[in-house]
């Protein structure tokens, strides 16, 4: 066994033991908030009014919980607030509280003052209550709804109620002085709430956590000298010498009063005196003045229990502004750490710390903060350079981090993490192809790996690498375009599971796969002419459903079921419907991609269930689907069968906790061919009350809906055994293909580990579809497809046949681009109508069904291409009948006739003409 092995163990093995030791306690500081504020609930009000003055970080995990998540104010703009209050209803309605508590709070404030005897001019509470609404609207909107409530609603009741007080009490010569002095406490306190509620809490050695910071201190002087001229304005026998120091000084005391908030640190020191306590009102949330035992504490909890001490030190961050004990009792128990240990802690230190810079003061000297904003961290102890490393990558400075794992290469972990770092600074560096391919490729450490999943990652970088190589080296253009094509598919992998990466390494990965893919979409046009040199893999599916890269042409579907499934706040059922061979199996089976691993997507075809007995094997196939789907075992299949109902529900609850136990967010159980579902009903196999008890199903929770795929929506059903569903379910028409969805699945099919079609490509190789199309023959298939997914595979899958044919089996030379003779060769075969007749004879034995006269309409119509005016329709439909010798359709029954039709769109009403849609279907009607 290796030393690393061994290390490992004694970590894990101490830590146990600590955690047997000692029990320390888990602090929860965050509010204790179970629902969203309501408009029309006064006490949420005065929640707000409370957490803006005495826990602004309050606002943030609201708005992180229940509003969508809090957008730093460096990443807000106009656009994303007018979004933010347009369409986040949560957000919106906390933008209207504050706006209400804006208005209310300082007006009533100032009538209590009024009430009690002291002098108080309205009017300048209500000016002040104009400004604060004014920075409540301006700033929700530029920097979030965060920081527009706090400061709108801070600087309305300073403002407001001083500038009332100083204009209703100040009369004598002395005003200018009173106003002067009141109005510099009163933008002091204001000042504070600006920086500690508005943006983050400021300590005299966290300067630099204020972007906004040498902003506000020209606005600090500025009102100084503003306060001061308007009081020298007024006064006539006080002194400059008086005024402007007096003022100032009034200015700094409440200024400093509003950031140390020393009532909030005395408050908590009488409480903590009274009982010792680690509740979460026990610690103070606004003043940055230290805690008394804090330190102490946090360095024992630290010492017995390393990582719940991390978690309580990201509490105590989120939730307070007690910095300075967190960073000091940290870096204490890092220097206390045996050196085997260092490099473990860290990492769980930069797994996923509240503020990054807790790994930046973990690295340097505390004193060196007030000297200088820009220093080089120190590395003069393992634990710092560690610390240094991590906040380096997150920095994107690989370069610098590869420095700082250096001193801690000798340690476990260190030459995983050294060589991680000198491995991203080698790809960052490289930014054009060329470069690119010279890159030295990394030897993976040996296992166990501290960070497998960016191992992984840099893996998949080494063989981008590798084909970028092939591309700047190969002279085959097949080859090149092959190993471009995987290069791009292997970088948007990675920019598409980037999330899964660490924290501390995931902008700086994110970055080089940006840069690489940029640079290799630049040189996509250099790709020429395949040489086909083995028969081309048919990459056409017929009859079968299409799946994975194949599946093309459906995006409209597909977004209306994002929206209703990812971007609702709750799930839809929705029932598909269109007629045979348009794709809906297909949709089902895909539209998991569509929705995510938040949505789990069950799919079950009621035709498989054959002449099921009972609704217990029914519920037994779908329980089967959802077992696949999420891994819940099935119930008994003899419970099902006895007791089908009551046995299902309880696997349903058992589903239910699952989903909320996990992070998908919902579970859409797809039925195809729902008509199967009346057909069992009409037999008896399965009671009326079928849909009813699936109805209520989904109404026991949310995370539930279904899926119906059929021919019908569920108001044509001949029954109103789907009545239940009719208020809830969302109908979405699956039609023909629009003619670029058409082109697309003809010009760039997906072939998926096809045998070898090119020459020097391995077999296992995917590759691009070396066949072409003229416009025109393009064009061609769709006049006879009309988009008709079915048709449109079957004609390319019969034209790919046909190459290979007359180029190996016949040994002919010829152009790899289908012409318009090519299609009108491949369809006027009567090969090609025999192998469609699934297709064909569906929509005939359709019509056959239900509404009468449909098939007769359909003969008539199949002469004229370009279809009957109705006059002329009704003289063939006579002619028709009195020669078979039939009764002739009514009026009536011709509309409704009409009517199915165009609903399974089988014909359309083209101006005056009703015509067959699908040119080929009319040919085939045509010959019957």
């Amino acid at each position: 066994m290796s030393q690393d092995v061994i290390n490992q163990d004694a970590i894990k093995q101490d830590e146990s033991q600590q955690d047997n030791e000692v029990s320390v306690p888990r602090l929860d500081l965050a509010p204790k908030l179970k629902r969203p504020l309501s408009l029309w609930n006064p006490l949420d009000y005065l929640r707000l009014l409370y957490w803006v003055f005495y826990f602004p970080q309050a606002l943030r995990w609201y708005v992180n919980t229940f509003g969508g998540g809090y957008i730093p104010p460096k990443e807000m703009n106009w656009r994303k607030g007018l979004e933010q209050l347009r369409q986040n209803p949560i957000q919106r309605q906390l933008f209207i509280k504050g706006l209400v508590l804006t208005v209310l709070t300082p007006l009533i404030i100032g009538l209590i003052i009024l009430k009690i005897g002291i002098l108080i001019d309205l009017f300048y509470v209500l000016y002040g209550l104009l400004l604060g609404l004014f920075l409540n609207i301006f700033l929700s909107v530029g920097l979030g709804v965060v920081i527009g409530v706090t400061l709108g609603l801070a600087v309305a009741v300073a403002s407001g109620l001083t500038w009332g007080l100083a204009w209703g009490t100040a009369n004598s010569v002395a005003w200018g002085l009173a106003f002067g002095l009141v109005c510099s406490v009163a933008w002091g306190l204001a000042s504070g709430v600006e920086l500690k509620f508005g943006l983050k809490g400021r300590d005299g050695l966290l300067k630099d956590n204020l972007s906004y910071e040498p902003a506000l201190d020209i606005i600090f002087l500025i009102q100084c000298i503003v306060w001061g001229t308007l009081a020298l304005y007024f006064i006539e026998i006080a002194p400059l010498i008086i005024v402007v120091p007096a003022q100032y000084a009034a200015f700094l005391f409440a200024w400093g009063f509003a950031i140390r908030r020393p009532d909030n640190w005395l408050l908590n020191f009488i409480f903590i005196t009274i009982r010792d306590c680690n509740s979460s009102w026990m610690f103070p949330h606004l003043t940055p003045l230290h805690q008394p035992n804090l330190f102490i504490n946090l360095t024992n909890w630290l010492r017995q229990d390393w990582k719940m001490g991390i978690q309580n030190a990201n509490q105590l961050l989120a939730y307070t502004y007690q910095f300075m004990p967190v960073i000091c009792a940290v870096n204490m128990v890092l220097a206390d750490t045996p050196s085997n240990q260092v490099l473990y802690r860290v990492v769980q230190l930069a797994e996923v710390p509240y503020d990054w810079k807790l790994l930046r003061f973990a690295s340097e000297e505390l004193s060196t903060r007030t000297k200088s904003r820009v220093v080089d961290l120190s590395l003069d102890t393992p634990a710092r350079a560690a610390a240094a490393g991590f906040w380096y990558l997150h920095e994107k400075e690989p370069a610098k981090a590869t420095e700082a794992f250096a001193v801690v290469r000798s340690l476990l972990y260190g030459e995983e993490l050294f060589t991680l770092a000198q491995t991203l600074t080698t790809f960052n560096d490289a930014k054009e192809p060329a470069t690119i391919a010279t890159l030295e490729l990394p030897t993976s450490p040996n296992e166990p790996l501290l960070r497998p999943i960016t191992w992984n990652t840099i893996n998949a970088l080494s063989r981008v690498v590798e084909d970028v190589r092939v591309v700047q080296r190969s002279v085959s253009r097949s080859t090149r375009a092959f190993a471009l094509t995987r290069t791009l598919g292997e970088l948007e992998t990675i920019l598409n599971h980037i999330e899964t990466l660490p924290e501390a390494e995931r902008e700086l990965i994110k970055d080089i796969a940006q840069t690489w893919q940029d640079a290799l979409l630049q040189i996509a046009t250099e790709i020429g002419q395949i040489s086909i040199s083995q028969p081309v893999t048919n990459p056409y599916v017929v009859g079968d459903p299409v799946e994975g890269n194949r599946f093309v042409g459906r995006d409209d579907i597909l977004r209306q079921l994002e929206e209703l499934w990812v971007m609702g706040q709750q799930l839809q059922s929705v029932v598909l419907y269109g007629h045979r061979r348009m794709g809906k199996t297909s949709i089902l089976l895909n539209v998991a991609n569509c929705s995510g691993s938040r949505v789990k997507v069950v799919y079950i075809n009621l035709l498989r269930l054959g002449s099921p007995q009972g609704v217990g094997e029914v519920l037994m196939a779908i329980s089967d689907a959802i077992s696949d789907a999420i891994g819940c075992p099935p119930p008994d299949d003899d419970a099902l069968l006895n007791l089908p109902y009551r046995t299902f529900e309880r696997y349903f609850k058992q589903v239910v906790e699952i989903l909320r136990e996990t992070s998908v967010q919902g579970l859409i159980i797809a039925l195809d061919e729902f008509e199967k579902i009346e057909e069992l009903i009409e037999a008896g196999k399965i009671p009326n009350d079928f849909i009813g008890y699936l109805r209520g199903l989904v109404q026991m929770n949310a995370q539930v809906a279904f899926v119906f795929a059929g021919l019908h929506t569920l108001e044509e059903m001949t029954a109103d055994y789907f009545q239940p569903f009719f208020a809830s379910v969302i109908p979405i028409h699956v039609g023909f293909l629009e003619p670029a969805a058409t082109r697309q699945i003809l010009a760039n099919p997906s072939l998926e580990n096809p045998d070898s079609t090119v020459s020097d490509v391995p077999d296992s190789e995917a590759v691009d579809f070396p066949l072409d199309y003229t416009p025109d023959a393009l064009d061609l298939i769709y006049r006879l497809t009309a988009g008709q997914p079915y048709l449109v595979q079957l004609v390319g899958f019969q034209l790919v046949r046909r190459y290979n044919d007359f180029v190996f089996e016949q040994g002919h030379s010829r152009d790899p681009v289908f012409t318009v003779e090519d299609v009108e060769a491949v369809i006027n075969n009567p090969a090609f109508y025999q192998r469609g007749r699934y297709y064909f004879d569906g929509v005939w034995g359709q019509a056959a069904r239900g509404v009468a006269g449909q098939q007769a309409i359909l003969k008539v119509l199949a002469p004229h291409p370009d279809g009957l005016m109705i006059e002329q329709l009704r003289i063939k439909l006579a002619e028709l009948f009195r020669e078979s010798g039939l009764a002739p359709l009514e009026e009536k029954q011709l509309e409704e006739a009409l009517e199915t039709l165009i609903r399974h769109d089988v014909i359309q009403q083209k101006g005056e003409y009703w015509q067959i849609i699908v040119e080929l279907f009319r040919r085939w009607v045509l010959n019957q």
